[in-house]
Parts: structure tokens; C-alpha cells; sequence
């Protein structure tokens, strides 16, 4: 972000101070400018993982896992890698850890509507909101249900607290299966998400036990390792990305509060600068199908082995989270004629309620999933998911600068956050790595 609060690209819109930072850092608005930064406010906050938003742990709690410590020098290329911790399955506790009086443990069934909805819940109302309780995200219950129920996924681990009187869930954290590679080692572990407690409960300490718990559980299946990320430090980041916006629907943005007129530019220039074609440039862009999912898959991992830290994915998980569910995930190839996809992009929905607004209720934000590039720009086949993302009616594309992203953001005019995206692998020691070096893109 330049010291004017511009993106770098020359979109005609200021971007506010979109980005992850922690919840406490409070942006600088001029006089009348501060209810046009609350949705940044609330697009860093999304970012705030593994809390997102919730009670935030100091290094004493982590200090006290199985994590590199921050003073701790960097490892170099021939440092030895692998567990802080050795697994030892024989000394994983049996039982449950106990939780303060007055709440117990408890699965949610994803297979169950009523306690689907009661995570639905759960997450919209107490997972991110600013700090005006303006802007809310809202995860629907498709998407839910696609991010925890991978292929091999286990109820065990979709953990939440309950109060003991009258049964209703206050807390959770979820855990789902990752073959990932990390530095060229091959780690079975798991992808740790959604930890959230109710606003009501966050002095309860609850976090803190969840993530104990969570662990436990994981190591009575022989799982040792977790990835995750979240937008604030903790010990020890492995890699640090940065958000970037750029505007599909700069009118809607500037109306809702997400983005407003840079000096001297007028609403129709700046629609005008942002418009984007009507179809797709590419010739044999389509949707991805089922028929693509064995060459895509194969073209996916082989595309991924050239960074550092990954998921290697089998054609049942490619399948699950890549073919195309309206309102959750959009995938897209570029079909050959003679033979299989060539290219494919691909991005999800998290849309988020406007509260208080009489005119816009939603701002949907499509992300930027995966991609590859192998006979048309890569800048081309984003442009072309951005059409796509218009015509789905999506106002705001977001992406990282992981893997190749960063040498066409700008191009595409995205804007820059101001904030970091940490990537974390928990019982782990390895170097640290660069943004384009990341090829692993969590939800």
C-alpha cells in the first residue's frame, strides 16, 4: 500500500487497508472516511486465523507447543527437517480433556441438518464480524458442508462444546485429512480450520482447549502434523503471503463501504477502468466436468511439485473440491482438440452480509483457488475467471500472492492489502520460504 492508502495497480479506486492484521489494529480515517474503511476492517478479520476474530492467544500457549520458537534462528537449506516433537502413539491420553464446569464435548454431524444449521449458526453470527457489528460474514451451509467433508474426513474431528443445561453449541474447531509435501517430505496430516467461541464465552479460555483437544484426537489417528494459517504472529510462520483485491463491481464497493473514489476520479471513469469483456477471451474455455477430473488432477499435482509447500491431491479429493458447485466453487478448463484439458482456473464464494444497509444486503467476494497455466497466459486464464466471476454476480475477486499470482497481479489491476496471510505447520521444523515459493491455498 503506497502512503496515499492507493493500490498499486491503477484501478480508480482505493482499496482502504484490505489485507490480514490483528483485530485490535484499528485503521486511520479522515474525518467522514470511517464508515467507508469498516468492510476493509472486515476483510482483514477474515484473515485473523486459526481465531479469526476470537480470543487471541499470546506466545505463552504456543511456546508451550510443539512449534518453532520466534527467537529461534531460521534453518538453513541442510538443516536437518522433520517433527519438534517424535510421534509416540503410546503416550496420546485416552480421554477427552476436561473443560470448565458447565460445558461439555461433542461431534457435529455434517450429514445432520438440524446440527448443520446449528454450526451454520454458530459460525455467521459469532465467527468474523467488525468492530460496529456493521459487516458479518456469511458461509452458507453448502459451503460449510463442502469444507469439512472431504474424502476420509472424520466426525470425531468436527469437535464443539455444548452448555450442559440446555445443549446448545458455543465453540468449534474442525480438522480434515491433507497429504501435504513440505520441502520435498511427504507429511499425512490434517488442515485445522474454523476455530471459533462465542462472543458471549471468549474469557472462558475455550481456544486454548480445542486446540489441545483437536490435537489429542488427531494423535489417537496417528496424526501428528497440521497446517494452518492465520492473519496474525504466532510462533513460528513457515511463510508469509498478502492479500489482493481487485474490484468487479467498483459502484456496489463504493456504495457498501469496501472502497471509495481516489482524488480526482469520477464513479463512470472508474467503472470504465474496471470493466472487464463480456465472454471469455480463451477459445475451449468451459466449466470443468467429471471426464476431466483423472487428467486434471494428474496436470494439478504435477503443477504443484514445483513449489514447497503443498497438497498432493488423489482424484477422489480433486473431485470433491474442484468440480463445480454453484454458489461454493467454480472450476474451468481450457479443452485441447484432440485430447485432455490443456489449462484450468478455479475460484470459491464467501460472501458476506451488509447489516444496516438499505439498498445492498450481500457483498460477494470470489477467491482465487487454483490454476494452471500451461498454454495461455496466466493472466489470460485469470482474466477469464474474472469474467466468469462477473457474470456469476460476484463484486470483489480477491487472490494471494502465492505460487505465480504476484507476476500478474498488478497487470490485472488488483490492489494491495496491507496486511499478511502467515502459513504455519504445527510439530514441524523446516526453513522458511518465499510467497511464490507457497503453493498450498487453504480456505
Amino acid at each position: 500500500m503506497s502512503q496515499d492508502g492507493a493500490p498499486a495497480a491503477d484501478s480508480g479506486v482505493d482499496a482502504g487497508s484490505s489485507g490480514s492484521m490483528p483485530a485490535t489494529a484499528e485503521p486511520t480515517a479522515e474525518p467522514g472516511k470511517k464508515d467507508r474503511l469498516e468492510m476493509s476492517s472486515l476483510m482483514r478479520a477474515l484473515h485473523e486465523r486459526p481465531e479469526r476474530g476470537q480470543e487471541s492467544y499470546d506466545h505463552a500457549f504456543w511456546n508451550s507447543q510443539p512449534v518453532p520458537r520466534m527467537d529461534e534462528p531460521e534453518l538453513g537449506p541442510e538443516d536437518p527437517r522433520g517433527p519438534i516433537k517424535p510421534a509416540d502413539p503410546n503416550s496420546v491420553p485416552t480421554e477427552p480433556l476436561k473443560l470448565p464446569q458447565g460445558f461439555e464435548w461433542t461431534t457435529v454431524q455434517m450429514e445432520d441438518a438440524a446440527q448443520l444449521s446449528e454450526l451454520y449458526t454458530l459460525l455467521n453470527e459469532n465467527y468474523v464480524e467488525d468492530s460496529h457489528a456493521t459487516f458479518r460474514f456469511d458461509y452458507s451451509r453448502d459451503f460449510i458442508r463442502w469444507a469439512m467433508t472431504p474424502p476420509g474426513w472424520k466426525e470425531d474431528l468436527h469437535l464443539g462444546v455444548r452448555v450442559s443445561t440446555n445443549k446448545k453449541l458455543v465453540a468449534f474447531i474442525s480438522a480434515i485429512p491433507a497429504d501435504l509435501v513440505v520441502h520435498s517430505d511427504e507429511i499425512r496430516g490434517v488442515e485445522v480450520n474454523f476455530l471459533c467461541v462465542h462472543k458471549k464465552l471468549r474469557t472462558k479460555r475455550l481456544a486454548p482447549v480445542l486446540i489441545r483437544e483437536v490435537t489429542r484426537r488427531c494423535n489417537v489417528q496417528g496424526v501428528f502434523q497440521a497446517a494452518y494459517t492465520a492473519g496474525v504472529v504466532i510462533p513460528k510462520p513457515v511463510g508469509r503471503c498478502t492479500y489482493w483485491h481487485r474490484s468487479l463491481n467498483p459502484k456496489k464497493l463504493i456504495e457498501c463501504g469496501f472502497s471509495h473514489l481516489r482524488p480526482r476520479m469520477t464513479m463512470s471513469r472508474m467503472i470504465k477502468m474496471n470493466k472487464l469483456p463480456e465472454s471469455p477471451q480463451t477459445p475451449g474455455f468451459r466449466p470443468l466436468a467429471q471426464t476431466d477430473v483423472g487428467p486434471c488432477c494428474a496436470m494439478l499435482n504435477e503443477h504443484l511439485k514445483r513449489f514447497k509447500y503443498y497438497q498432493r491431491f488423489s482424484e477422489e479429493e480433486f473431485a470433491h473440491w474442484l468440480l463445480p458447485q454453484p454458489g461454493v466453487v467454480y472450476s474451468y478448463v481450457i479443452e485441447s482438440k484432440d485430447g485432455p484439458p490443456t489449462d484450468m482456473v478455479s475460484f470459491y464464494s464467501l460472501p458476506s452480509s451488509i447489516l444496516g444497509d438499505k439498498k445492498h444486503q450481500t457483498l460477494h467476494a470470489a477467491y482465487s483457488y487454483y490454476t494452471v497455466a500451461k498454454t495461455v497466459p496466466l493472466g489470460t486464464l485469470v482474466t477469464d475467471a474474472m469474467i466468469m466471476a462477473v457474470r456469476e454476480g460476484f463484486d470483489v475477486f480477491n487472490a494471494l500472492d502465492l505460487q505465480d499470482n504476484s507476476t500478474i497481479l498488478e497487470d490485472l489491476k488488483f490492489g494491495i492489502g496491507d496486511g499478511k496471510l502467515q502459513y504455519y505447520i504445527y510439530n514441524w521444523k523446516c526453513p522458511t520460504m518465499a510467497p511464490n515459493e507457497v503453493g498450498l491455498i487453504l480456505l
